[in-house]
């Protein structure tokens, strides 16, 4: 049985995080929906790649502490957003990439959810997106404005 399809990441960068907010416990929900948020300002890369591009990954971690500071969630990745993140990178993997039985040492013990991904139309998958941040922000305060 299909789980909900990608949301608007997996159509321009590869990651699943509307996904990630609904396997997380709520209280990580905003947190896990939010966690690529660097990806609506810059390049998604691979991890691999940004390790030889240090200058680019400094840049992706000013834009995270910034909309992290904005959206009152922690500084650092909670480890439930962060192991929710690698289950849906599995899942990914199995059902939105090319057959590759090569493992990835990062995905070591981690299992793809049961459910497969089915993708959606960017508009219908931006729609969905937008609802469940509508839903998760109604018990969240932001921060309008920053200070140093």
């Amino acid at each position: 049985m299909p789980i909900l399809g990608a949301d608007p990441v997996v159509l321009l960068g590869g990651a699943t995080f509307g996904l990630t907010s609904l396997i997380v416990p709520q209280e990580f929900a905003l947190e896990a929906l939010l966690h690529d948020a660097t990806e609506a300002y810059l390049r998604d890369l691979p991890s691999p790649l940004k390790r030889l591009v240090p200058e680019y990954a400094r840049i992706e971690q000013v834009f995270d502490r910034v909309l992290r500071k904005c959206f009152g969630l922690p500084e650092e990745m909670s480890p439930p957003v962060h192991q929710a993140d690698r289950i849906l990178l599995a899942t990914e993997k199995r059902d939105l990439m090319p057959d590759d039985r090569t493992p990835w040492p990062i995905l070591e013990g981690v299992e793809p959810l049961p459910e497969r991904i089915v993708p959606w139309t960017p508009e219908r998958s931006m729609g969905l997106f937008l609802r469940r941040f509508a839903e998760l922000s109604r018990t969240h305060s932001f921060r309008p404005g920053l200070e140093n």
